[in-house]
This record gives structure tokens, sequence and C-alpha cells, in this order.
């Protein structure tokens, strides 16, 4: 798959506030341009809706005030860094997991599917713990450079990409990342989008970039609780047998976590 190139315009303070700042809302942002949604998509997306919406009202809670605070004081990060999370943000829960996860296994690369305050947190987490880099994606153009204004704040880096959103690649149904130029060997994979407004099974693509990890690498699938998510869960671990899994409930949302075995 080939990564679209689309031009960034310099994040504003109005953009940055959009990437950090906001009230949460329910629902992640519209899509940037059209998408054909077919009639059994929009059943699947109605079902599931109606089937997940005491997920969706929880995650509303990002984590409590000190829970952030816990987190920011662990990452040396001012207590403003993560004003607002939850939803269709990541919530405390999801990234302190993600902290610890660096913190022990020192990956070298790491890839997010869909950028924001994870991308906050696993690049300044790479800088405290062995320097690995961070490659991040997301479809939002206006976001991807707000998001890389936001790290500079912070005295950080990482490669934020944009990637528009291209019909699903095998047999999963919605769109995913129309992405190229990954690295061979990805030591964790950060699932955090597309949003579930699209397909209910719509981050099943991400499976596409497991032969990239090495014996020891990881997948992380935020919102793993949701019922979409596990039958996506399902599905994988017929498909992928060398793949230990298992769900992580800390938190409002939940994490699945993927290990490659040897």
């Amino acid at each position: 798959m080939k990564c679209r190139k689309l031009a960034l315009r310099h994040p504003s303070r109005q953009n940055r506030d959009m990437t950090s700042r906001d009230v949460t809302q329910l629902l992640p942002r519209a899509p940037t341009h059209r998408m054909v949604t077919s009639f059994s998509d929009w059943a699947h997306i109605l079902a599931f809706g109606a089937i997940g919406w005491p997920w969706l009202l929880r995650s509303l809670s990002g984590g409590t005030k000190a829970e952030k605070r816990a987190l920011l004081d662990r990452l040396a990060l001012p207590h403003d860094a993560l004003p607002n999370l939850g939803s269709w943000k990541a919530d405390t829960a999801l990234l302190h997991l993600i902290v610890d996860k660096i913190e022990a296994l020192r990956p070298q690369m790491v890839v997010e599917l869909g950028a924001g305050a994870t991308s906050l947190v696993t690049a300044r987490a790479l800088q405290l713990h062995g320097g690995g880099r961070l490659t991040s994606f997301d479809q939002h153009g206006d976001f991807v450079a707000a998001t890389r204004g936001w790290l500079a704040e912070h005295g950080l880096s990482a490669d934020l990409r944009v990637a528009a959103l291209i019909p699903a690649p095998g047999d999963w149904p919605g769109y995913w990342y129309d992405i190229d130029a990954l690295p061979e060997r990805i030591d964790m994979l950060v699932i955090d989008g597309p949003p579930w407004t699209i397909h209910p099974f719509v981050r099943g693509s991400a499976e596409c970039l497991f032969d990239r990890i090495p014996v020891g690498g990881l997948v992380m699938l935020d919102d793993g609780v949701r019922p979409g998510e596990r039958v996506i869960a399902a599905r994988w671990k017929r498909r992928w047998p060398n793949f230990g899994f298992h769900l992580v409930r800390n938190g409002t949302k939940g994490t699945l976590v993927a290990e490659r075995r040897s």
C-alpha cells in the first residue's frame, strides 16, 4: 500500500487546542472526504452502536486527575500536558500501559495508527527508555500538523504522517490507512484508529502489519472491551496462532495485547 502525500499547514494555536485541550466529545471527528458506506456496513454500525453505547458512555472518562498526574510525573511532563482524555482519545490506563511496555521492552521502532495523546506519551517514553523511534499515521492532515507542534512544545519529535483512508484490504470491511515506507521490523504496534464509526471492525486490517513484528514484539489494540474489537480479537486469534493474546481490563476501555511467540 502507498501513502498519499498531503500538504500540511503550520499548526496554529487553535489546531493545537484541538489536539490536546478541547473538551472530549462522544464521537470522533468526521472523515475528511466522502466515503461510500454499504447497506451492510450501515447495519453493522447501527447494530454495534446500539449494543456498545454503555462502553461508549463509560469511555468518556479518561481517568482520574490523580491518575493523570501520576502519568505525567512518571514522564516528567507538566501537569497541563494532557488535560482532556477519554472517548475517542486514549485514557490513562492505555497510556500507563504503553509506558510500562516501552520501559520493559525498550523497543527501537514503534508504529502507531491514530495520532494524539498516545503520540506524546509514546515519544516521551521512548526518549526516556532506550531512545527508540515512533512512526505515527492519521487521516487528518491538520491533526497531524497540530500533534507535531504539540510534541515540539515538549521537546519531542516523531515521524508523523498523513495517511488517507482507502477501501480496506483483504476480507475486512470499511476503510484502512493508505500507508507505505514502513520499516521491515516493528517492535510495538499501537492501534488507536481508524474510528469505529467507519465500521465496528475497521481496525481488523491492522493484521496486514503483523508479519513485521518480531518474536517478543507487541500489538496493542485500544478499546479492547468493545463488541467490535472482541470480534476482531476472535478472528485474529484464529488467524495468528503464533501470537499470544490477552485482554487487559484496566481503565474505561480495555486494551487487547498480543505478543509474538517463537
